[in-house]
């Protein structure tokens, strides 16, 4: 065993897996596919829990829209272009592509019913609010009125009429268009045409319409009809309805390009281009006319999705900023700043100097990481500042702060993601005002995401050159750090900052990093770090000594870690997992996971924290156990295909915290959990009594987080 400090790494090593593991074979794992689909149906849920703000429902039902068209448009088409390139390869729970495609369409023709009523049902709760959104047959003479001159003023000029015939080819709709197909007859001869009205993006989805009291809207599309006479003059309308595609949207990446930023932007410009993976009509449109636009995109008829009242359920999050309701909101959120950061009048690194403390995100401010990098920036003693963005807002003050570093003189590297999915657009477009004003860019390795949240700033302090650190499990992202649950670790421990050191020149200069102290990083060990820990409970297990193993995630998807966690529960160790999203594991199989539990959370905030705890040979959720944070969840991508760590907690404060905060209050909450039951169903927990029930986010709203907390001097050193 490897001890630096009160730090302890295991031996490395694998843990044996026993025979009667493997004869459950296949079904000892949940479908991935089948496991994220179930995630979905848990937030959708949300949308129809009494307890949740009625405003704040329609934003469950928009994101889970929004997700599974990403669902589509990478999952269904990655599996799509398996089959159709013969790829027989089965997941680990035995099914071949094909099979999978079978199970998520039978999961999905359930689905659309369920969100389309879902809508419904939330536009009863709506109209009872006094807000209304209406169809064309509700609109009075007078709204018929209001909305001519306000089509002709602010929509009429954005469309574009386009007839299909032999010199007018049908053309190209991109990924996620939203448009009105017509049969049109010319007036003049008879010719019978096509026409096609795409609803730009750049429009408002819905249409607000004059009220003395309470809210009416329309959907945009929902406008047309009213007008087809002026958008076609001189035709006659036969048909018409409206479609909605979704294209192919991984980007196949090679590793021979030269030039990996003109490599993206080329990709970038082909998934507009990608094939048509999924084709949702609105209720009403002809058999005639369907066939029609499947044909156009050689689409098989049979797979197209009916959609009975709004086409793109993802868009009604909009009515949300139209609608002055705050009584249908959850009470503003008003983060917390960290009281030590305070009486050091707001000097990151004096803070930092006293001892390690963690920042919980969105309950305490993401302000701490923004000014920590925009102190590092303005700071004459910092010589040089290292930064991984995966992700980032417009605008990003992140960014910002590392361009006025380097317009300072400092030495600055930013490590880009560009492969991070949907926002590489985004990222290319920051990488080159980076460039531009003298950060030293980096875009890491072709075949490996650079995930980890990392950022390293070097200062100058009576002659020394003084590390100091943040390690985060979320995003540089001020935006998404309002809603997703994080922590953020800053530190100055040595040993920690020259490990990040060596992430940072793996990353940029490929140098391996050997001899890691505290962290573990993947693709390199990060993985053995995990299963050694493992096996290091089913020893102490088998020893009689106390054992526990207590982990956090987004996802548990690998199959290497999940046998090893089935081995120590075989062991008699206690594993309690709580997986947000997708999990493979089956718990509570007899001879397999007895001692196994695993639930999601669920609710206001995005639980999106990762959190590792080992017994270590001490009774179980104590000080003596090991603790880690990090980027990394437990997927075959995120331990082999990606740049990922995972750091250990070495501060007694900030592992008190730990312990008896985010450990706590994720176990102890009833109010947002659903359990995992053996035959891969989950179960909410009970509503029951309200003075009984837990809410782990109120619990984090009301509750200060101990390492920030300061001390009555502001400058007393922890021993």
């Amino acid at each position: 065993m490897t001890k630096t400090d009160d730090f302890s790494i295991p031996p490395m090593g694998s843990v044996a897996i026993d025979e009667a593991i493997f004869n459950f074979g296949t079904d000892r794992y949940i479908n991935r596919e089948f496991s994220l689909l179930q995630f979905q149906r848990r937030v959708q849920d949300e949308a129809m829990n009494p307890r949740v703000p009625l405003l704040e429902r329609l934003r469950f039902l928009s994101i889970v829209a929004s997700n599974i068209d990403e669902f589509f448009m990478v999952r269904v088409a990655g599996l799509k272009g398996m089959v159709d390139n013969g790829v027989e390869k089965n997941s680990p729970d035995g099914l071949n592509p094909q099979q999978q495609l079978q199970l998520i369409d039978s999961e999905v023709k359930s689905w659309y019913l369920r969100q389309q009523e879902t809508w419904d049902c939330l536009q009863d709760e709506l109209r009872l609010e006094n807000i209304h959104i209406l169809q064309e047959r509700d609109l009075s003479d007078e709204d018929k009125s209001w909305l001519e001159y306000w089509f002709f003023d602010h929509i009429f000029p954005a469309l574009t009429p386009l007839a299909v015939d032999s010199s007018h080819p049908f053309p190209h709709i991109p990924n996620r268009g939203t448009v009105m197909a017509l049969s049109l007859i010319r007036q003049s001869d008879g010719h019978a045409m096509k026409g096609l009205l795409p609803l730009p993006s750049s429009l408002d989805r819905f249409v607000q319409l004059p009220s003395k009291t309470g809210n009416r809207f329309i959907a945009t599309e929902r406008i047309f009809p009213l007008y087809l006479d002026k958008l076609f003059p001189g035709f006659d309308t036969q048909d018409y309805g409206t479609f909605r595609i979704l294209r192919d949207s991984d980007l196949p990446l090679s590793d021979d390009g030269e030039d990996l930023t003109a490599t993206f932007e080329d990709l970038l410009r082909q998934r507009r281009w990608g094939n048509v993976i999924r084709l949702s009509v609105l209720k009403g449109m002809s058999d005639t006319l369907r066939h029609y636009i499947c044909n156009e995109f050689d689409y098989d008829f049979k797979d197209s999705i009916t959609v009975r009242s709004l086409n793109d359920l993802s868009t009604v999050s909009q009515l949300i900023k139209k609608i002055d309701r705050p009584d249908l909101m959850y009470k503003p959120l008003q983060p917390r700043f960290p009281k030590r950061l305070e009486q050091c009048d707001g000097d990151c690194f004096m803070a930092i100097s006293q001892k390690d403390f963690v920042v919980h995100h969105p309950f305490e401010s993401f302000d701490v990481v923004v000014r920590f990098l925009e102190q590092a920036s303005h700071d004459d003693s910092v010589i040089a500042i290292k930064q991984t963005l995966y992700r980032t807002s417009d605008n990003s003050p992140i960014v910002r702060a590392l361009i006025h570093a380097a317009e300072a003189g400092k030495s600055v590297t930013a490590v880009v993601e560009l492969k991070a999915r949907f926002d590489e657009s985004a990222n290319i477009r920051w990488a080159k005002k980076m460039e531009q004003a003298g950060v030293h860019v980096v875009y890491g390795f072709i075949k490996l995401k650079t995930h980890a949240k990392l950022s390293m700033v070097v200062r100058r302090e009576q002659g020394n050159l003084k590390t100091y650190c943040h390690l985060g499990t979320g995003n540089y992202h001020p935006v998404t750090a309002k809603v997703y649950s994080d922590l953020s670790l800053f530190t100055c421990h040595a040993g920690i900052g020259r490990d990040v050191a060596r992430v940072f020149n793996f990353i940029t200069g490929y140098a391996r990093p050997e001899g890691l102290e505290y962290l573990a990083t993947s693709p390199v060990d990060l993985e053995d770090r995990i299963l050694s820990h493992i096996a290091q409970e089913i020893d102490n297990a088998q020893k009689g000594l106390p054992s526990g193993i207590w982990i956090k995630v987004n996802n548990l998807v690998d199959s290497r870690v999940i046998d090893a966690l089935y081995q120590a529960s075989r062991s008699g160790v206690p594993v309690e997992l709580v997986v947000r999203g997708i999990c493979a594991l089956r718990p509570g199989v007899v001879g397999l996971s007895e001692n196994i539990t695993v639930k999601s959370i669920v609710g206001r905030f995005l639980e999106h924290s990762r959190v590792y705890c080992f017994a270590s040979g001490s009774s179980f959720k104590t000080m003596e156990n090991t603790l880690y944070i990090g980027s990394a969840d437990l997927m075959s991508r995120n331990l082999r295909r990606r740049v990922e760590i995972i750091v250990p907690i070495l501060n007694q404060t900030v592992k008190q915290q730990i312990l008896s905060q985010i450990i706590y209050a994720n176990s102890a909450d009833t109010c947002q959990s659903w359990v995992l039951q053996p035959d891969n169903t989950y179960e909410r927990l009970s509503l029951v009594e309200q003075e009984t029930l837990f809410s782990a986010h109120d619990f984090f709203l009301n509750h200060v987080s101990l390492s920030g907390q300061g001390t009555e001097q502001g400058t007393k050193k922890e021993t």
